[in-house]
């Protein structure tokens, strides 16, 4: 292992405070990404292999992977090394892990997707690459060209290295759109041309160039690009060929005859990309260009056999998924029978397919890439939608803003000329403007609620936009031609609009365009910010490198104030919504500066960027809180009253452009960058211990301040802005409960998006609020199981659904069919209905079958249906819901809805079914195993409750700690919901929720204030920790380790002592002596550690521990009491190097008890890597303990061996473990024992673990992989592990990997 290699390197003994110190997790957290829309310019923007899609935006590659559990794609990777718009990607045929891609700065990259991380390069492809492709006949050969060739191939490596030029693939007489090698036959290749025709070359045939034009073309001048080549996978020499406006052809590559060719529907459409269908021979797909079009085609058919109106907006790239994604079998439970038999049915086997079924659509997964930059996943055969990013900015997005009275509404303007606005909750698109409107640098939104943004563009003036009806209201054109770069309404005068341009003016007017203000600047105005203390004040950033103040309520067209300091342009300018008269300035000289107004000075110049600063926010509630965002790519937090850097993100893959926070939300958020994404971040870190103040009930005057006390040098944070005294006031104004609405109002506030609303609803629900009560937005989120089908129900009749539109039609019937139709009528007028039913099922026709069958008797209408359900169940297909709630048949569609990670369906299928609203007859109770053991309502609450677990699990997984915590709370699963908010680390939210809901849970409440306060275990915060372990009943022995482990001197160790009811330490040593005697080694143990002396309990607890290991009955909480309160001494007594020998076997027995409990709590991702520490120290350091290295392999072996055994079979098949192994397992598992906690069992999963960095890569010291999500890093400043991997291992071992003794703090 990597970080092996650090465990021997020691530090000196003053430095393990220092390295304390280093020990840190970034301050800002990432909790939210808006992907990036797909690029609509270049042809092969979209890839697929295996269970893996890619798309690329201008400048990144969008990685998504399947997960198999929840069988969903999700965002694996975000790959960023181009500098230039990339022009196509490739996926290798030979190696999954392998991809290439090609960009406008003349560079060819092979990534290994799965390390995320650059393989070669080649910088100089003399000329852009139009087209890239790996060779299908070499394992590791790229082929790319540009316009008219020549192709080049890159052997990346071997003994042919390099690049050669084909010998025969250039000098063309039009510009190549795209090539395709062939699959099959080795060096074929087909380029395809603007000027409509093909040239085709393989080795040992003739070279044909610019053949096989539309017909229609022959002899003009006329181009018609072809626009998609795909060769027939079956075959050496066709290949399907679109041309824009010719339409699609099969041809011949070696008699160079057209074969086919197909008619559309309608003249108007034009195929802008089509795509073989693997899995069925002779069918194909493709996109229309005008309208997202996806028709589906035999090459047996001239016309299409389906088609789907997918989008309004045309397809630009198309890709089948070669193997589509395997569905979890639904039938689990009774995997051994017939699959299209279910247990109630009499045993026929399944319909042979007619010839009317042949057509049936073939089970593909298509990606569809859209020209509006949306990406989805569309399933053919079950005709809906996999996944889908329905609209994304596919070019820098230069501003981003809130909406001014709701903070769930955020902004974006991009480059490629729209306006998006997003929910942050669920990060999908809610309305986009019409487009076309060239750049777009800056938006504004109107005041308060009237739901208008106004917007700045590079060469068509200012507009205002009408967000809700969608359209433009008012354009602004008085800058001319000329690039406006900043537009700012004004929100203390809602009639009020400046502008500020190239043409060096920055013009203030009314709404309805009349000119209040021209104000000349010697050069190009970008920046201008109303203030938020006077209506009349302005500021602008002018490329002249000044700052400048205006003053509307005067004539004068000269400024008040001149700022000069910058040495180069001065791009945005912000006023302090806290301070009145300071304003801040970002500039191309890499520095951010601060102005007070009334003193006419800089009082601070912010140095740490290396390149022009463009974004600026300043906190509205932290009054020296600014951020800022530079070319650099990296986003800075600065305490401006010392001008200190408290923290650098450089997750974005580009230049940062936006930032911006809402009042009601200060610590969330969000950024905009080239690299076309949007992201969110939680700032509450830097604020610390501000939230902590409020849960230990502090005084108002240790949480909100006035903003001179605040900005004084060294005062801790206090909230100084709107929303924090507007809490104080209700609070005071209504007493009653004031604590409750403190920590809910607060909590709200400190959040960030994703359901810390919906958790306090469902907390107010349990807690007895009448419903009335509840926020008219409660039935979008999670709701309580009471409120489910009622919400719904109402739902329901609001909805008239239509149904997706299907044009064009299938084929004739064949003769068989007239046949068996004949036969079937005969037998109904011989009155043999149960024949006609298995006729008319053989034909296909359920319906008609299912509507006599009640003739035949009841019991073979509900079988029949059972039969009906079983089949649809196997094609997937959503029919299957009316069948199984007709016969009551709750779990098997529970358990449909629940294999196709539609859990929310499943859950709401449940609480139906508990209401009593899906009727059960008697009937389908007979005999069958699916409604085996009754149908009790214990039955389906134990179902719900299980469903919603499911739900929970897969919230939790994907990094919504607080939403998994909600769908535990809608069934009043208390205290699973607190674990899960523990797992998730939301201490504080689950100290909040857990206080309000008392009793029920308070064991998953102290547990979080024991983890809280160890939190709080640094220099400034002991007292507050105090205060939290106060809050437990039981709370002696965490008063003690907290005494223990406090590094002050002698007299503030004995003031601790006192407030936490200890004797001093002089005192304690006397204990400590008179207990020994008497043989009690823990109370022993506890009053040396707060002695004088506390290195005289090592030895005595070590001891203790090594003689219960060498017995054969111990279990882990024999030994792990005495251990904890060990790792509590003082860290510089245990450095010490006479206490080296007793320091080495703590650390060695606290990593072998902290494999034991990860095993317990199912770490499984620190298992190994706590094994392996323990057996790199007892290889390193002299000790003696009852511990072989030989016994910790055989462990770990044995671990893996049996715990593979729960893992989903659809990976490789594992070798069942030996006797042995079984042996020394069940050891292991006697001596764990259970987690007291049960909901604590399972790995910990941060907001954020699943979000992709862009550019910040870190590799984990533990496991040697990339760290996905945020990161923790060691005492020694530079070895990272995830922040996931450091909260479970600080759980079951307090001590560092390092092998140091430093105590690991990531809370």
């Amino acid at each position: 292992m990597a970080w092996m290699t650090y465990i021997s390197h020691w530090f000196d003994e003053d430095d393990w405070y220092e390295g304390q110190q280093r020990a840190k997790m970034s301050q800002v957290r990432q909790v939210g990404l808006l992907a990036a829309g797909c690029q609509p310019w270049n042809k092969d923007v979209c890839a697929a292999s295996g269970d893996r899609f890619a798309y690329c935006a201008t400048l990144a590659i969008y990685i998504y992977q399947l997960d198999h559990r929840y069988n969903e794609f999700k965002l694996r990777a975000i790959m960023s090394e181009h500098k230039k718009t990339i022009t196509a990607i490739s996926w290798s045929p030979h190696n999954p892990d392998m991809f290439a891609s090609a960009s406008a700065d003349s560079l060819v990259i092979i990534w290994n997707v799965t390390e995320q991380k650059v393989v070669a390069k080649l910088d100089d492809t003399r000329g852009i690459p139009a087209s890239l492709s790996w060779c299908w006949n070499a394992g590791d050969a790229v082929a790319f060209v540009s316009h008219r060739g020549p192709l080049y191939i890159w052997t990346i490596s071997g003994p042919d290295s390099g690049v050669t030029v084909h010998r025969e693939a250039h000098s063309f007489l039009s510009d190549i759109s795209l090539f395709r090698w062939h699959p099959k036959k080795k060096g074929k290749v087909v380029f395809g041309h603007t000027d409509g025709s093909l040239s085709i070359f393989q080795p040992g045939s003739k070279n044909q160039k610019h053949v096989l034009r539309p017909e229609s073309l022959e002899g003009t001048d006329e181009e018609d690009p072809v626009t998609a080549l795909e060769w027939d996978p079956l075959s050496t020499d066709y290949l399907l060929v679109a041309n824009l406006h010719n339409g699609i052809r099969l041809v011949d590559s070696e008699s160079l005859s057209c074969i086919a060719t197909f008619n559309f529907p309608s003249a108007a459409a034009s195929v802008q990309c089509l795509a073989w269908v693997s899995s069925a021979p002779g069918m194909f797909v493709t996109g229309d260009s005008q309208v997202g079009v996806l028709r589906v085609w035999n090459v047996s058919h001239s016309t299409p056999i389906e088609n789907f109106k997918l989008k309004k907006t045309g397809f630009h790239g198309l890709h089948v998924l070669s193997s589509p994604p395997k569905k979890k079998s639904c039938a689990l439970q009774h995997s051994t029978k017939n699959h299209y038999t279910s247990s109630t049915s009499e045993a026929i086997p399944p319909p042979t397919l007619t010839q009317n079924q042949a057509y049936s659509l073939p089970p593909g997964h298509a990606v569809c890439c859209f020209m509006d930059g949306g990406v989805g996943l569309y399933d053919i055969g079950a005709r809906k939608w996999d996944f889908l990013r329905d609209l994304g900015h596919v070019e820098t997005i230069f501003d981003c803003k809130f909406k001014p009275d709701n903070p769930d509404l955020l902004a974006t303007a991009s480059f490629d000329g729209t306006i998006k606005v997003w929910d942050i909750n669920t990060l999908t698109a809610v309305y986009t403007s019409p487009g076309n409107e060239g750049v777009i640098y800056s938006i504004s939104w109107a005041p308060g609620d009237l739901n208008c943004i106004a917007g700045a563009t590079s060469k068509n003036g200012g507009f205002i936009w009408d967000v809700q009806k969608g359209k433009m209201i008012t354009r602004f054109s008085e800058h001319g031609k000329n690039g406006i770069f900043c537009i700012a309404w004004s929100h203390k005068d809602s009639k009020r609009i400046a502008t500020c341009s190239s043409d060096g003016f920055c013009i203030i007017r009314t709404i309805d365009g009349k000119v209040l203000h021209k104000y000349k600047h010697p050069a190009a105005v970008f920046g201008c910010d109303w203030s938020q203390n006077n209506k009349d004040m302005i500021a602008t950033g002018c490329e002249d490198k000044s700052v400048r103040v205006f003053y509307l309520a005067t004539s004068s067209d000269q400024p008040l104030k001149v700022f000069t300091g910058h040495t180069a342009k001065v791009f945005h300018v912000r006023w302090s919504p806290l301070r009145e008269g300071i304003l801040c300035s970002g500039s191309d000289d890499g520095t951010v500066r601060i102005w007070d107004y009334t003193q006419d000075a800089c009082i601070n110049v912010l140095s740490g960027h290396t390149a022009p600063v463009r974004g600026l926010m300043w906190n509205p509630e932290i009054p020296y809180l600014l951020v800022s965002g530079s070319w650099d790519h990296t986003i800075r937090v600065w305490d401006t009253r010392d001008g200190t850097c408290l923290d650098t993100v450089c997750d974005h893959g580009a230049d940062v452009y936006g930032l911006t926070c809402h009042p009601s939300r200060p610590f969330t958020m969000a950024s905009c960058s080239r690299d076309s994404t949007v992201r969110l971040w939680s700032l509450t870190p830097l604020i610390n211990p501000l939230q902590i103040n409020i849960l230990a009930d502090r005084c108002w005057d240790e949480i909100i301040g006035n903003t001179d006390h605040a900005v004084e040098s060294g005062a801790p944070p206090l909230l100084c802005g709107k929303v924090s005294r507007d809490i104080k006031q209700d609070v005071e104004k209504n007493p009653g409960n004031a604590r409750v609405k403190k920590l809910r109002w607060f909590s709200e506030c400190f959040s960030p998006p994703g359901g810390s609303k919906n958790l306090w609803d469902l907390v107010a629900v349990i807690k007895g609020q009448d419903d009335s009560l509840l926020p008219q937005n409660y039935c979008k989120g999670i709701m309580h199981m009471k409120h489910l089908i009622r919400f719904r129900m109402s739902r329901a009749q609001e909805l008239t659904t239509v149904k997706m539109s299907k044009f064009g039609g299938g084929i004739g019937a064949p003769s068989k069919e007239e046949r068996l139709k004949e036969a079937a009528e005969i037998h109904l007028r011989l009155g043999q209905i149960q024949r006609y039913c298995e006729l008319m099922v053989e034909l296909g026709e359920w319906d008609k079958a299912l509507s006599v069958a009640p003739g035949v008797s009841m019991k073979y209408w509900r079988k029949l249906m059972q039969r009906r359900a079983d089949q649809l169940i196997q094609e997937e297909n959503d029919d299957v819901i009316p069948y199984c709630i007709a016969v009551g048949d709750v779990k098997k569609l529970v358990s449909f809805f629940t294999s196709r990670g539609q859990l929310k369906e499943a859950l709401l299928v449940a609480q139906a079914a508990c209401e009593g609203n899906i009727q059960i007859s008697p009937l389908s109770t007979t005999g069958g195993s699916s409604n085996s053991g009754g149908n009790s309502t214990d039955d389906y609450k134990e179902l719900l409750h299980k469903v919603s677990k499911e739900l929970a699990e897969w919230y939790f997984q994907d990094g919504h700690a607080v939403l998994a915590a909600c769908c535990h709370l809608a069934v009043e699963n208390i205290e699973l919901a607190m674990t899960n908010l523990i797992r998730g680390n939301e201490l504080e939210l689950a100290i909040s929720v857990g206080t309000v809901l008392g009793e029920s849970a308070a064991q998953a409440t102290h547990y979080a204030l024991e983890l809280l306060a160890r939190k709080c275990m640094t220099v400034t915060t002991w007292d507050l920790a105090v205060d939290l372990l106060m809050v437990i009943p039981d709370n002696k022995l965490q008063l003690a380790k907290l005494c223990a482990f406090y590094p002050g001197c002698t007299e503030e160790i004995n003031d601790l002592h006192e407030k936490c009811n200890f004797p001093d330490v002089e005192e304690c040593m006397r204990l400590a002596e008179t207990i020994q005697a008497d043989g009690d080694i823990f109370e022993t143990i506890k009053y040396y550690l707060l002695s004088t002396e506390p290195e005289k309990a090592l030895p005595i607890g070590i001891q203790y521990v090594k003689e219960q290991l060498c017995g054969s009955d111990w279990t882990l909480d024999s030994i792990c009491p005495y251990l904890d309160l060990l790792s509590y001494i003082r860290t510089e007594r245990l450095v010490l190097h006479k206490c080296s020998e007793f320091r080495n076997e703590l650390l060695i027995l606290c990593g072998y008890i902290g494999a034991l409990l990860a095993i317990r709590r199912q770490y499984n991702s620190i298992v190994p890597a706590l094994y392996e520490y323990t057996s790199q120290l007892l290889k390193r350091r002299e000790v003696s303990v009852p511990l072989k290295i030989e016994q910790l392999s055989e462990e770990l072996d044995a671990w893996r061996a049996c715990t593979q055994l729960n893992k989903p079979t659809s990976e490789l098949p594992c070798t069942p473990p030996s006797e042995s192994q079984r042996m020394v397992y069940s050891i292991l598992v006697s001596r764990i024992q259970e987690e007291p906690l049960k909901g604590m069992v399972g790995p910990d999963c941060v907001t954020g673990s699943n979000l992709p960095s862009h550019s910040d890569v870190h590799i984990s010291c533990l496991t040697g992989l990339r760290i996905q999500g945020p990161v923790f890093f060691l005492e020694d400043g530079k070895s990272a592990i995830s922040l996931n991997d450091a909260l479970m291992w600080a759980k079951v071992n307090p001590f560092s990997p390092l092998g140091t003794g430093v105590r690991l703090n990531p809370f």
